[in-house]
């Protein structure tokens, strides 16, 4: 069986310095001398997101879950292992990740779409779309500076569900803005949801999770803890982060699961 997205193996680490000329010293002796410590952020997943599906990452912060959507999207290359992803990927990764603060948010937008290939004539037939959705009205062609935090995730989200992803990946994108864009949000996300798109987030909104994903992944310290249906993810979810010291050295499986 095909998957959109496959995860082999997948780990990712980086090397932390104590000083800045802790970096100069291991280049002059060319990594003959160690001077940092090894962090690694993603330990060994191996995971498959199935065509159709809505799945949560679930996990207290600095787990590695943004690290592991940046590796799917291609921001981030792992350390070992590999990812197969099958289709256009869209992502909403930080806010307002890669738009250019000097441009206006028209020039943005067009800029999102040539780096995901599309032309920009194409993206031009998507701009009215794209500023309805936005709501930001005459600003969408005043530079990004001036945008407010809220006006830059409306436009990203705007970018990022327009082009009609195959897979898109969402990192906390949900939880920003106020009551009305985030119901917009949702509903555009079960619409994609539907049309039988692949769709992973970052939350820690567990209604959300309850009511719209089919499966939810348990992340700590870079494992999967535990990776099976919802209901029965948010119960060990909860029990994380409330005492994380009493299950931090556990790592559950659960039975395989059609989602």
């Amino acid at each position: 069986m095909s998957y959109p997205v496959e995860l082999h193996g997948v780990s990712k680490r980086y090397n932390i310095y104590d000083r800045p000329v802790d970096r100069l010293k291991e280049l002059l002796w060319r990594n003959r001398r160690c001077y940092h410590r090894e962090f690694w952020a993603l330990r060994d997943l191996n995971l498959q997101f199935e065509k159709g599906t809505m799945t949560a990452l679930l996990g207290p912060n600095g787990c590695g879950k943004s690290t592991m959507l940046q590796i799917i999207a291609g921001v981030l290359q792992p350390t070992t292992g590999s990812v197969s992803v099958h289709g256009r990927v869209t992502a909403i990764l930080e806010l307002g990740s890669g738009f250019q603060p000097e441009y206006t948010g028209r020039e943005n937008a067009i800029m999102y779409g040539l780096i995901l290939g599309i032309s920009q004539e194409e993206m031009e037939s998507h701009m009215d779309e794209i500023a309805r959705f936005a709501e930001i009205g005459d600003f969408l062609d005043q530079p990004v500076k001036t945008y407010s935090s809220g006006m830059v995730v409306r436009l990203a989200y705007a970018c990022a569900t327009v082009v009609d992803p195959d897979i898109l990946l969402v990192d906390e994108a949900l939880a920003v803005g106020d009551v009305r864009f985030q119901k917009r949000c949702l509903d555009k996300v079960v619409e994609l949801r539907e049309k039988g798109k692949t769709i992973i987030f970052v939350t820690h909104e567990t209604t959300v999770v309850e009511w719209f994903c089919h499966r939810a992944i348990v992340i700590n310290g870079g494992k999967v803890l535990a990776d099976g249906k919802v209901e029965e993810m948010l119960p060990l979810y909860k029990k994380l982060m409330d005492d994380p010291d009493a299950i931090a050295a556990k790592v559950f499986t659960a039975p395989a699961a059609a989602y």
